[in-house]
């Protein structure tokens, strides 16, 4: 048995036993319906709890894609007359879990007054936080369309396209290109545009831009129109010409309005891998061949800038601020999971042996120190001398069975 297939039966294990189990057993909220919004790193669950957008968008993403890759994946074994699949399969609870999350997204996130999506709800499904953040609208338009791609369903794909329309009609810059970070619940300029309080407070930044050109290839699989191709040639080429840093190779993280750079010179090493494949994705769903002859340099060229956050165990550190002569080398989980897709893909696309190799020994640092297998789910991160971060959550506004779960996913249907 080769280590690829070892890696697939891996993380097919832990995909359905570590990650989705976690989320169907304890994040369900059967009282207020949808999903609880927080257990912290003790196992505790806040019920009262705000409910994020991200985190729903992120549970309705992953339950779609699990639900249409399992799914492929039990009928091709069905055809090659293996049954030894059908063991523990939860095909319809994914799909019943995805369609909760649907349901509730739409109910209670989407504004129906103004279009977009609410930051946040309270725990009974109540506007919370109403500003409309350019972030959380990506990832919308990614799990509803992600549940379309997976079911068909036009209401889905429906509301995706609106969402679409908004980003296009109030958060684009016709002026510069890009899109700006965050506006108040009537599409209004808003003073505080930061996604997070550690983010710099800049109009446009990598973060946001490489998860709308995310959503936007997701859509495009689904809803193939001239104007959404359009929208993904231009971000496409503003990652080509303005956020890659063309004397480091890494992507700059903050911009002013007419893309010049933040003077802080920040790495984000996570970012990078997962700009890699992102683009480079994005770039194959389009179908241009100009496009994607652009592009293939440089995916290799972020990829292996990302590598100086590379570790001799493995794993792969967050990020550093070289102005400031800092480096944060926690061990987070996403950046980990981003770091085995990008790695994977180049061994995919380009035929990087030392990258699968890259990609395995990350994969073994994940297994070893990241994964919860008592409780289940994942540790936020280690710190750079080994200890666990006991102060973070286990899921959150941030902390979503995305990274983890599209790795997984990812591996599955690559090798």
């Amino acid at each position: 048995m080769t280590t690829t297939e070892t890696m697939k039966q891996e993380m097919r294990a832990v995909l359905e036993d570590n990650i989705l189990r976690f989320w169907m057993e304890y994040m369900q909220d059967h009282e207020h319906d949808g999903f609880y919004g927080r257990m912290d790193s003790q196992n505790m669950l806040h019920p009262e709890a705000d409910k994020g957008a991200i985190l729903n968008a992120r549970i309705l993403w992953t339950f779609s894609a699990a639900y249409r890759v399992l799914s492929q994946l039990s009928t091709f074994r069905s055809a090659q007359g293996d049954a030894s699949h059908l063991k523990n399969y939860q095909l319809s609870t994914y799909l019943d879990i995805a369609t909760r999350a649907k349901r509730y997204f739409i109910d209670h996130f989407i504004d129906p007054a103004y279009g977009g999506v609410y930051w946040s709800v309270d725990y009974t499904g109540q506007p919370k936080d109403t500003k409309k953040q350019s972030y959380a609208i990506g990832f919308a338009i990614y799990g509803l369309s992600e549940y379309a791609r997976a079911t068909g369903d036009q209401e889905a794909l429906e509301h995706a396209i609106r969402l679409y329309h908004c980003l296009e009609e109030h958060a684009l810059d016709h002026d510069h290109g890009g899109y700006i970070e965050a506006l108040t619940r009537d599409w209004q300029p808003i003073s505080d545009m930061r996604l997070s309080a550690y983010d710099a407070n800049y109009p446009k930044s990598q973060n946001t831009h490489l998860h709308i050109i995310e959503p936007y290839a997701n859509l495009y699989r689904v809803w193939p129109s001239a104007e959404l191709a359009q929208s993904l040639r231009e971000l496409i080429t503003l990652f080509t010409d303005k956020i890659l840093n063309p004397a480091t190779h890494h992507l700059d993280l903050f911009f002013n309005m007419d893309w010049t750079r933040s003077p802080e010179l920040l790495e984000s090493y996570g970012h990078d891998i997962e700009c890699s494949w992102l683009m480079h994705e994005a770039a194959l769903v389009l179908g241009d061949k100009e496009i994607l002859a652009c592009v293939e340099p440089i995916v290799r060229s972020v990829a292996a800038a990302s590598e100086k956050g590379l570790r001799s165990d493995g794993a792969m550190i967050h990020e550093a601020n070289l102005t400031a002569g800092t480096v944060d080398d926690d061990r987070h989980w996403w950046v980990q999971a981003e770091a085995v897709v990008g790695f994977v893909n180049l061994y995919q696309h380009f035929g990087d042996k030392e990258a699968l190799g890259k990609a395995l020994r990350c994969w073994q640092y994940i297994k070893e120190k990241l994964i919860d297998t008592e409780h289940g789910e994942w540790y936020w991160s280690r710190y750079a001398d080994g200890t666990l971060n006991t102060v973070d959550d286990k899921a959150g506004f941030w902390k979503c069975p995305y990274h983890n779960g599209r790795m997984c996913l990812e591996i599955l249907e690559r090798i």
